[in-house]
């Protein structure tokens, strides 16, 4: 469970991070900012600041924030059945707008070689793609992936069909998706 004051942290280094980038945020979009911890206590390593701006049936649009080497543990978004229809897992597009990011696919690779910090989660996956500034990458649906920060953080915008982040499959058995602050 995050402290309020690691969330209200999380949130102004998402803000800051959002000016030194020319990023405009509105004051709404900013009290609308997520700050998750996937339910380990340890935010600064593994977790994830993120803004939605939009999240209909059929597309989502958001900007994750990372801080140096903080990291998005493995996970899947898996195909499924919602209120009795069935969906497929989401296609996402990542695109770097500022700083590193290494993400980890399924694919050929070992932990061994990767450049990202191993984090203290459970990973399987370590075909690695290095993402700078301006980069992008599309992963489909049922896609195994994680992915971390390089040493100066990163704002990753993502571009995919609709976000159904309760639903994540995540690698960790640990993991909770969504956030817990104190009251």
């Amino acid at each position: 469970m995050l402290t309020k004051k690691q969330y209200e942290e999380g949130v102004r280094y998402a803000v800051q991070a959002f000016e030194r980038a020319g990023i405009v945020v509105t004051d709404e979009e900013k009290a609308r900012i997520e700050v998750a911890d996937f339910g380990l206590g340890m935010v600064e390593k593994v977790g994830l600041q993120i803004l939605t701006y939009v999240n209909t049936e059929k597309c989502c649009a958001k900007e994750m924030v990372l801080r140096p080497f903080q990291t998005c543990p493995e996970h899947t978004h898996t195909d499924g059945v919602e209120n009795g229809v069935p969906y497929q897992g989401k296609e996402e597009t990542f695109r770097v707008r500022q700083g590193v990011c290494y993400l980890y696919v399924s694919g050929e690779g070992n932990a061994k070689d990767i450049q990202a910090k191993t984090p203290e989660t459970k990973v399987t996956v370590f075909h690695e793609i290095v993402l700078k500034t301006g980069d992008q990458y599309t992963m489909y649906p049922n896609t195994k992936h994680w992915f971390q920060a390089g040493a100066d953080g990163a704002i990753i915008s993502e571009f995919s069909t609709k976000s159904r982040d309760e639903s994540d499959v995540f690698e960790d058995e640990r993991i909770n998706r969504i956030p817990e602050v104190e009251k």
